[in-house]
Formats: C-alpha cells, sequence, structure tokens
C-alpha cells in the first residue's frame, strides 16, 4: 500500500486515471480508494464482480458510494446480473448526489485465446465471443466493455461511437508481453478505437514510472 501512495503522490491527476485491482484491494481495501479520490484521481475499480444479480448489485451500489469513476462487472453473468448492477449504480448516484460512475463490462480476458475458450467450453474465437458479449452489455444499459485492443475496431464498429472501450494488454514497442496473450502499442490501440488504455506493468515496474507515464501520453500526443 505504501508504494501505491508513494507512486500516487508522483502522478498528477490531471495526466492518467489509476486503477485498483483485486490484489491492491485486498491489501489496502476502500481507504485507499477513498484517499486516491480524495486526491482528485479517477479511479477505476477493477474488481470484475459475477455473482448472482442481487449481490453484484450491493458491491456495485458499495463502489458507486467510494466515489469511483469506473467499476466493472463480468458480461458472462447474463442480462439479468448487468441489469441489477446498471440500475443499481443509477440509483445510488442519485442518492449519494454524486456523479454516476461508468459501469463497463468484461468481455473476455486478455489472457486466454481460442484454446482456453475451447478448454471451458466457448466455441469460436475471442473476437466472436467478445462481440457477443458487448452486444449483451449494450443491450442492458452498461456504458462500455473491457476488451483487446484487436477488437476494438470491431466493436467500435457494432457498438457505435458513444460505447466505452477500455483495452487492457497495452504495450508500448519493445516491453514485455508478460501474462498476456493479445496485445497492442498504446498508439495503435487509440487508432483502433479505444477510449481508454490499461497499462500496469510497462508504467509500475519501470525504472522511472513517471517518465514511462509522460513518455506513453507523448507518443499519444497527450501534453505533460
Amino acid at each position: 500500500m505504501l508504494s501505491a501512495f508513494g507512486l500516487a503522490a508522483r502522478l498528477d491527476p490531471a495526466l492518467c486515471a489509476v486503477k485498483v485491482g483485486k490484489e491492491l484491494f485486498t491489501v489496502a481495501e476502500a481507504g485507499l480508494v477513498r484517499e486516491l479520490v480524495r486526491r482528485g484521481f479517477r479511479v477505476f475499480l477493477d474488481l470484475k464482480f459475477h455473482d448472482i444479480p442481487n449481490t453484484v448489485a450491493q458491491a456495485c451500489a458499495a463502489a458507486t458510494r467510494l466515489g469511483v469513476w469506473m467499476i466493472d462487472v463480468h458480461a458472462a453473468g447474463g442480462a439479468a446480473m448487468l441489469a441489477a448492477a446498471r440500475d443499481a449504480v443509477a440509483q445510488t448516484a442519485a442518492e449519494e448526489r454524486r456523479p454516476r460512475p461508468l459501469l463497463i463490462a468484461i468481455t473476455v480476458l486478455t489472457s486466454l485465446d481460442a484454446s482456453d475458450l475451447a478448454a471451458i467450453g466457448v466455441g469460436g474465437t475471442p473476437e466472436a465471443q467478445a462481440l457477443r458479449l458487448a452486444q449483451l452489455a449494450k443491450a442492458n444499459g452498461l456504458d462500455g466493455v473491457v476488451c483487446s485492443a484487436q477488437e476494438a475496431a470491431m466493436l467500435r464498429a457494432a457498438c457505435g461511437p458513444a460505447f466505452k472501450l477500455v483495452t487492457p494488454g497495452i504495450r508500448p514497442e519493445g516491453t514485455s508481453a508478460h501474462d498476456q496473450a493479445r496485445v497492442m502499442t498504446p498508439e495503435a490501440a487509440i487508432a483502433a478505437g479505444a477510449d481508454y488504455l490499461v497499462i500496469g506493468r510497462a508504467i509500475t515496474a519501470a525504472a522511472d514510472p513517471v517518465q514511462a507515464l509522460r513518455d506513453i501520453n507523448a507518443s499519444l500526443g497527450v501534453a505533460a
């Protein structure tokens, strides 16, 4: 947690959002999220909720009360779960008199390829499954999806310009893919139609994380 706060202290909230995932949230709990929000960061709470509709709705309501900017759930949870999450976020934001966070759905994890999907009983390609799940998310009123940047152009064409595409598996040229199976550079992802890029270890594990962020922003034409 101390290293997370140390990195946050060096970052400008105007130049990036921050993602709090399962590992960090488990260690630091909600206090870290509240502090990051207090410091002016847009916080993507990346806990990938996937459960029965009522449980996911209550979890999304709790996340909304933290003041986060974006929440994700698994599209594979089905239409009823997605609708319950959507309604809980909207109702809680209204009750709290705060902006409604973006609610997005996970399509196919970028660590999975076609053989992985086949092993869990999903036929077809990752692209086809991502399209099915994105269309399900849109039909149930979610703001967008998490998808591979390799699927961004397809989903942009299918789901329209207002539908948000959040793309992990982003690796600047010359950096390791680590455990990601479907990766793309920041420049290529934006060109393909991505709205938000999730860039983790290429920044957090860099010798100089702040300079790594500056270099990526510069490559995208974002002023420092």
